[in-house]
C-alpha cells in the first residue's frame, strides 16, 4: 500500500471512527446505566488520534515538510490537536460529557476534510517560496494546537451553560485547586474555633446563613449532581484556556519573528493578524476575570463560549472574507 492510499484511508477511518465515537458519547450521556459506553468513547478518541497521527505522518514522508501547508493538512491537525487536549481534559476530570460536546466537533471537521474538500486540495504540493521556513513549524504549529486548546475550553464553557441552564450559580469548588470548599471573594471563612465563636457569634452565625442560603438557593436550580458536574465543567475549561492561552502567546510571537524575516515588518495588521489579536484580547480578558476578579460560572463561560466563534473568525473566517499576507491557498 502506497503512501497515498493509505492516507485515503485513514482520513476515511478517523471520519468513521469519531462518528460510532460521537454516539457512543451521547448515548451514554442519555442513558447511564449501560456499563463500558464511557470507555468505548474514550477508546474511538483514542483510536481516532491515532490514525490521524499516523496520516500526518505518512503525509510528512510523502511530501518532505511538516504537513501544514493546506487547508487539509491544517484540519486535520487541528482536530489531532482537540482529540489530544479532549483525552488530557477527560483524563483530568474524570468526566466523560467532555465527549459530548468534543466529540461532534471533531468529527465535524473531520467530515469536512475528508468527504467535502475536492480530491485537488487533498493532494500534497511543494512548499510556495514563502512558507519554505523553519518557522512553518514553530509558528503554525504552536498556533493550531493553542486553537485547539481554546476550542476545547470553550465547549466546555458551552456544556457548563448547558448543565446549569443558564442560571447564575455560586460555584464551591477553586477555579486553581483540585475542589473543596470555596467562599465568594472578601467574605470571611466560618471557623470552628471556639474564641472566634465567643468573640464574634454574630458574625459566625451570619457566615453559616449565607452558606446556608447559598447552597439552598443553588439546590432549587440544580440537583447535587448537576452541580457537581457544574464545578468540574467550569474547573477543568479554566485549566484547558490556561494552557491554550500561553500557546497564542507564543505563535503570535513566533509570527511576528518569521514576518520580520519573510516581509520585513513584525505587524501588517494583515486580517489574520488582527484577528489573532482580536481572539488574544479575548481570551486574555478571561483569564483577567477569572484570577484578578475571581469570576466564576455563567459570566466567564458566556466570555469563554464567544471566544469559541472568535477562534473560528480568526481560523477561517478571515480567509473567507477576504485575501491577505497568510492567504497562501484555498482558505488557508
Amino acid at each position: 500500500m502506497n503512501l497515498v492510499l493509505l492516507q485515503n484511508w485513514l482520513d476515511n477511518a478517523a471520519f468513521a471512527v469519531l462518528l460510532i465515537t460521537m454516539l457512543l458519547y451521547w448515548l451514554g450521556a442519555a442513558f447511564e446505566g449501560i456499563p463500558y459506553l464511557p470507555l468505548l468513547g474514550t477508546a474511538g478518541m483514542a483510536i481516532a488520534n491515532l490514525c490521524i497521527a499516523t496520516l500526518l505522518g505518512a503525509r510528512w514522508l510523502e511530501a518532505g515538510y511538516f504537513p501544514l501547508s493546506n487547508l487539509y493538512e491544517s484540519l486535520f491537525f487541528l482536530t489531532w490537536g482537540i482529540t489530544t487536549i479532549h483525552l488530557i481534559a477527560e483524563n483530568r476530570s474524570g468526566s466523560r460529557l467532555v465527549g459530548v460536546v468534543t466529540a461532534p466537533v471533531a468529527m465535524g471537521i473531520t467530515a469536512f476534510a475528508a468527504l467535502t474538500l475536492p480530491s485537488t486540495m487533498q493532494q500534497a504540493e511543494p512548499l510556495v517560496p514563502a512558507l519554505k521556513s523553519n518557522w512553518l513549524m514553530m509558528h503554525v504549529s504552536v498556533m493550531m494546537l493553542s486553537y485547539a486548546a481554546l476550542m476545547v475550553g470553550s465547549l466546555l464553557a458551552i456544556a457548563f451553560l448547558i448543565v446549569t441552564r443558564g442560571k447564575n450559580i455560586q460555584l464551591h469548588g477553586s477555579s486553581v485547586g483540585t475542589g473543596g470548599y470555596r467562599l465568594q471573594k472578601n467574605q470571611p471563612e466560618p471557623s470552628i474555633d471556639n474564641a472566634n465563636f465567643i468573640t464574634t457569634p454574630s458574625s459566625a452565625i451570619a457566615v453559616l446563613e449565607s452558606v446556608k442560603i447559598s447552597t439552598i438557593s443553588n439546590s432549587e436550580v440544580l440537583s447535587p449532581q448537576r452541580l457537581s458536574l457544574a464545578e468540574t465543567l467550569d474547573n477543568i475549561s479554566y485549566r484547558v484556556i490556561g494552557l491554550g492561552f500561553p500557546l497564542l502567546t507564543i505563535g503570535i510571537i513566533a509570527g511576528a519573528v518569521w514576518a520580520n524575516e519573510a516581509w520585513g515588518s513584525y505587524w501588517s495588521w494583515d486580517p489574520k493578524e488582527t484577528w489573532a489579536l482580536i481572539t488574544w484580547l479575548v481570551f486574555a480578558a478571561y483569564l483577567h476575570a477569572r484570577i484578578t476578579r475571581s469570576w466564576q460560572g455563567r459570566r466567564p463561560a458566556i466570555l469563554a463560549a464567544t471566544g469559541f466563534a472568535v477562534v473560528w473568525v480568526c481560523y477561517l473566517g478571515v480567509n473567507l472574507l477576504g485575501k491577505g499576507l497568510h492567504s497562501y491557498g484555498w482558505f488557508f
